[in-house]
């Protein structure tokens, strides 16, 4: 492509993806001071002290500011689609807290994830998700804010509900018909891990999705890195790279999601491995898409 990229895209990263086990205020720093960036990923604070510098940092960045909850939900082991309701109204109160805490901060929604399920209560779950859900969407509906369920691995690793596209898509067509603050995030580095394309997760996904991350997975067994952990590029055994990420804008363009006047966020989530360099796997990652939007026909 002859235009830049942020054109059609909020170019971000995910601070606890980028720069594991470095505080959050220290990270929004370094990414807020990095003209690459037009959005930053961020989630919950420590304490009130983190919260308050994290959210001076942002205000002075115009970054845009997204908020991630599926960290308050991996920590704790938390289950939004939980059968027990006790547990499921935990899973909630805690994405009402993650509502309060994107909006102190200056994000517009929250993004969660569905958590695990067995094949004989699929049918209960869903209904405990779409309970869940529906509730955080009242909620951040209040506030003027929106909600996104990320799209996961349904058996690999994660193993959440939602789960394959075609299963997204319903919930999201259910969603809709009572909330239109709920969206889908897709990710790239998830979709070897659903063993779909990206022309297939777009195209069944296409009006629901409101969100996009992309970055690398390793999907063989025995494997370095394999399953959910979001190495970088030029991972050994790994499923992504440049071709693949193309093909994803690619598809993105043909789909219709080159939007200008209301830019998606397209935030990397690459993390380092073992002993890698964060600061390495960043400018790799930034290397990539460069090469893979370069290569992009206009």
């Amino acid at each position: 492509m002859r235009e830049f990229i942020e054109k059609y895209f909020q170019v971000g990263t995910i601070t606890w993806m980028s720069y594991p086990g470095v505080p959050q205020e220290e990270v929004i720093r370094r990414i807020a001071k990095d003209d690459f960036f037009q959005a930053v990923e961020v989630c919950r604070c420590p304490d009130d002290a983190s919260r308050e510098a994290c959210r001076k940092l942002l205000a002075q960045s115009h970054l845009k500011v997204c908020y991630g909850a599926q960290p308050r939900l991996l920590g704790p082991s938390l289950n939004p689609n939980d059968l027990d309701e006790e547990k499921r109204k935990q899973a909630e109160a805690t994405l009402l807290e993650a509502v309060d805490e994107a909006a102190y901060l200056g994000a517009k929604g929250i993004a969660f994830l569905s958590g695990k399920w067995q094949p004989e209560t699929k049918e209960q779950q869903y209904r405990q998700l779409l309970k869940t859900t529906r509730a955080v969407c009242d909620y951040a509906g209040q506030k003027g804010m929106n909600v996104e369920l990320e799209v996961f691995d349904y058996d690999l690793d994660k193993a959440a509900l939602i789960g394959p596209a075609p299963l997204a898509a319903k919930f999201a067509a259910d969603l809709r018909t009572t909330h239109s603050n709920f969206g889908l995030l897709v990710d790239l580095s998830h979709f070897p891990t659903t063993y779909e394309t990206s022309r297939f997760v777009i195209q069944t996904l296409r009006p629901y999705i409101t969100h996009l991350h992309f970055g690398n997975a390793v999907i063989k067994e025995g494997c370095d890195a394999f399953g959910d952990k979001h190495p970088r590029f030029g991972f050994p055994n790994s499923a992504n790279d440049t071709e693949e990420l193309l093909d994803y804008l690619r598809v993105l363009k043909e789909e219709g999601f080159f939007r200008p006047q209301a830019p998606l966020v397209l935030s990397m989530e690459v993390s380092p491995f073992g002993d890698e360099e964060p600061d390495i796997i960043l400018a790799n990652t930034k290397r990539v898409l460069r090469r893979a939007w370069a290569m992009l026909e206009d």
